[in-house]
């Protein structure tokens, strides 16, 4: 009997875990056993790694093989063990000395031919590796680039299993991962290509600075969509940890950008309104996959007509909006993706969207508070910024474009108002005040004076404001504060995000 082992990893969700691919080779009637709860994919591997072992010039045992994926508690998915599955039969047969690849993680799905193919979620499997001691990976040549990301690990590129065992009997050397420079950029909207609407500016700023969510509500042409659109253009660059972190969601979602491995720009999602539950949050069967809330991670999830969109998909966001994480259950497990991002709802005032007062409008009042009524109003209590945005006027739309404040310049307003907030809050380990919890804002150090907040306090012992809603205009007011250069945010500012709470600036 002869026993052999290669060192692989596993996903469940972005949670990289180790697996030990083990091979062993006894006398008995020839056929493969996969153990350790493998799936469809996994299973379908002992005709792909038997091909791929004939085509490249290896012999295939003729003999009882049984291939263990431990642990075996660990549901096992995908085609990505194959590469190891097929070193750990040749170890098995004595044939292929495994010593070089003792802690080197494998990982690689294998074409028929013997071809090493690339598979998803490659850099948080790495990185699950790397904080295992692993400092040496072989990984298919597509996604080298991504495993690279990951500090501390040695990545070798690897384009067919012929190479592979060639260099683990010292005959080759494996590929190193492609020194490509990162495509550059586009262009991003500006923000001076919107006409008029100082208050839809001011919210987009606001929003930018302070990491607040936000409702945009106005007739056609407002521009409701064009000011969502250009908020990503205001936010700063992705942290290393951020980007790794976006990274790794598109990696498992299999959606990363080609030749630019690490995403630093914040993602802008904007799922079209008939778009599923299941694309929305995430889902699929057997085991969920990230949804377009997940993938805005970091960044700025946009839902245009908002009403559109069923109400089940709506209120669904409620909970993540809240813990900055969406919890997928499903038959084959439970997964936990991020989803810490900036809502942004956009919404005509009726379903016809014609100017109020035209006579080709026949929606009735009741019908308009129907149409915004499926947006729930729990849903609604969670977005900080609420505003409805005019008509824009003929003396707006022709006015100079020099004249109109570009996005580079509000941009640079912005950092330095998240910087503020960052060294303010650091002890929290919160980056920007949407992220404060409310109970610190009303502790003895940071709770603003009760003549500043006397209106605050009216409409919550009114009813007019809720907690939560209370708690989101404090963090507008230190937002606002930031902005203007202030230690502390005033009545003035208070004021300020009371109006944009409630749509009622002017």
């Amino acid at each position: 009997m002869s026993y052999a082992r290669v060192l692989c990893a596993a996903l469940e969700g972005v949670t990289g875990h180790l697996v030990r691919v083990e091979a062993v080779l006894a006398n008995g009637l020839p056929g493969v056993l996969v153990s350790g709860l493998p799936d469809a994919a996994l299973n379908e591997a002992r005709e792909r790694v038997r091909a791929a072992i004939t085509n490249s010039g290896e012999t295939w045992p003729q003999r009882r093989i049984t291939v263990n994926l431990d642990p075996a508690d660990l549901k096992k998915r995908g085609s990505g063990f194959d590469l190891a599955v097929a070193l750990a039969v040749l170890g098995g047969t004595g044939t292929l000395p495994l010593v070089a690849l003792d802690g080197v993680l494998v990982l690689g799905e294998l074409g028929l031919d013997g071809s090493v193919r690339p598979v998803r979620g490659v850099l948080p499997m790495v990185a699950a590796a790397a904080r295992h001691g692993v400092t040496e990976a072989i990984v298919p040549l597509g996604n080298a680039a991504e495993a690279a990301l990951v500090p501390g690990v040695r990545v070798h590129a690897a384009d067919t299993l012929n190479r592979v065992t060639g260099f683990v009997r010292g005959r080759n050397t494996l590929l190193d991962p492609p020194d490509t420079p990162p495509p550059p950029l586009g262009p991003e909207p500006d923000l001076a290509d919107v006409a008029g609407q100082e208050m839809g500016r001011l919210g987009i700023e606001v929003a930018a600075a302070g990491g607040h969510h936000l409702a945009l509500f106005g007739p056609p042409g407002a521009g409701k969509t064009m000011l969502a659109q250009r908020l990503p253009s205001l936010l700063p660059r992705l942290d290393d940890a951020a980007a790794l972190e976006v990274t790794a969601l598109y990696s498992v979602a299999g959606v990363l950008p080609p030749g630019a491995p690490l995403i630093r720009r914040p993602p802008f999602q904007a799922p079209h309104h008939t778009a599923s539950l299941a694309s929305l949050v995430g889902g699929g069967s057997g085991l969920a996959r990230p949804g377009a809330l997940s993938l805005a991670h970091r960044g700025v999830l946009m839902l245009d007509e908002a009403p559109e969109f069923s109400r089940q998909a709506l209120d669904t966001l409620r909970q993540p909006l809240e813990d900055g994480i969406v919890t997928l259950g499903r038959t084959r497990g439970i997964v936990a993706y991020p989803a810490q991002v900036q809502l942004v709802l956009a919404a005509n005032p009726c379903p016809c969207a014609r100017p109020v007062g035209d006579v080709a409008c026949t929606c009735s009042p009741h019908a308009r508070r129907r149409y915004l009524g499926r947006i729930s109003g729990p849903l609604l209590d969670r977005i900080d910024i609420q505003l409805q945005l005019p008509q824009v006027k003929a003396a707006h739309l022709f006015t100079d474009l020099a004249t109109r404040e570009p996005s580079r310049t509000v941009a640079q307003r912005v950092a330095a108002a998240r910087a503020v907030a960052a060294e303010r809050w650091t002890g929290l380990g919160a980056r920007c005040n949407a992220e404060v919890p409310g109970t610190v804002l009303r502790q003895r150090r940071w709770r603003l004076p009760d003549t500043d907040t006397g209106e605050l306090r009216h409409r919550l012992d009114t009813g007019a404001l809720s907690a939560r809603g209370h708690d989101r205009v404090v963090r507008l007011a230190w937002t606002l504060g930031d902005l203007a250069g202030l230690d502390r945010p005033g009545a003035a500012e208070i004021n300020i995000a009371l109006q944009l709470r409630t749509g009622a600036l002017t």
